[in-house]
């Protein structure tokens, strides 16, 4: 992708405040002094069987960019690719488990597009609001920042190990609970905080949007404390077992050239509606988990060593 976007036009607007270029979770449009708008759009193929849960996840999956970037989710349009024969009621499920998750980010879909296709895939294009001074974005990172992470790791293991028939429904429905909490909790209180950087962690593993956060930082390299790590129920176990997503050996491949230390499977697997990666102060990390039940202290960041990431 980064060879084709190479040779596209350039445009220049100063309303854009995030683009493209910087490999972001969203794009900012400035509308006002007081109000921009952040722009994103995902879909995917089921990752579960039961069509209700695909629907939810691909819903909060999709509101996650906009949170990583501070924003309020204000509206989406559905994407959806259906076969011809594909059954009628799971089609609904689909919709009906998308728009529970809207409703509860108090996200209005307003419309969408749908075309018959082999394979199904559904997902929603969203617009927040954000002030655009109050922009958050994956680079900003500074040396003496800590590093916190707001979710388990492990959905794309998790996945596999369940189409392999090795997943027990306990850790499959953990992983559920995971894919399908909206990050909505973990920005309220991430806004309450001084955040010098921040990104969700989804298809690129944990290791694949750090170093996106590294690149677009200033001089610093990001340590990854891999104690610290909290993985999903039965993830180790999966990963032992070869329960390997082919997206992990992509990351794997992108990424360990600027990787020091041994980093497992884990850290490079690929994971769907992930949590929020941020780098805070030390103090307003210390916030932060009393804010937010699910957030941990993680890693570290530090002046610029020989490569953008280390694994302890």
């Amino acid at each position: 992708m980064d060879q084709a976007l190479a040779g596209l036009p350039r445009q220049f607007d100063p309303r854009v405040l995030i683009g493209f270029e910087t490999s972001d979770d969203a794009g900012v449009f400035q509308l006002t002094p007081e109000c921009a708008l952040v722009q994103t759009v995902d879909f995917f193929t089921p990752i579960v069987d039961d069509p209700h849960t695909f629907g939810q996840i691909a819903a909060a999956n999709s509101l996650s960019d906009v949170y990583a970037m501070g924003g309020v989710p204000i509206s989406a349009l559905s994407i959806l690719a259906w076969p011809r024969d594909g059954e009628m009621d799971d089609l609904r499920e689909v919709l009906r488990g998308g728009a529970e998750k809207m409703i509860e980010a108090a996200c209005s879909v307003i419309g969408g597009h749908s075309i018959a296709d082999a394979e199904p895939k559904f997902g929603y294009a969203v617009t927040g609001t954000v002030h655009p001074a109050k922009v958050l974005a994956n680079g900003g990172a500074r040396a003496g920042d800590v590093l916190v992470f707001t979710k388990r790791l492990g959905t794309g293991i998790v996945s596999t190990a369940l189409k392999k028939g090795l997943a027990r429904e306990s850790d499959v429905a953990a992983s559920i609970t995971s894919m399908t909490t909206l990050n909505k909790a973990a920005c309220a209180a991430m806004l309450q905080c001084e955040v010098h950087a921040c990104t969700d962690v989804t298809g690129f593993g944990l290791l694949g949007h750090a170093r996106e956060m590294a690149a677009a930082s200033d001089g610093v390299t990001l340590v990854i404390e891999s104690a610290r790590l909290q993985l999903l129920p039965g993830v180790a176990e999966y990963a032992a077992a070869g329960a390997v997503p082919g997206g992990l050996k992509n990351n794997r491949e992108f990424v360990e050239c600027q990787v020091t230390g041994a980093a497992g499977d884990v850290l490079y697997d690929p994971q769907t509606s992930g949590g929020l990666l941020m780098a805070m102060p030390e103090a307003e990390a210390a916030k932060m988990e009393r804010l937010y039940a699910g957030a941990y202290r993680m890693g570290r960041v530090v002046a610029k060593r020989d490569t953008l990431l280390e694994v302890e």
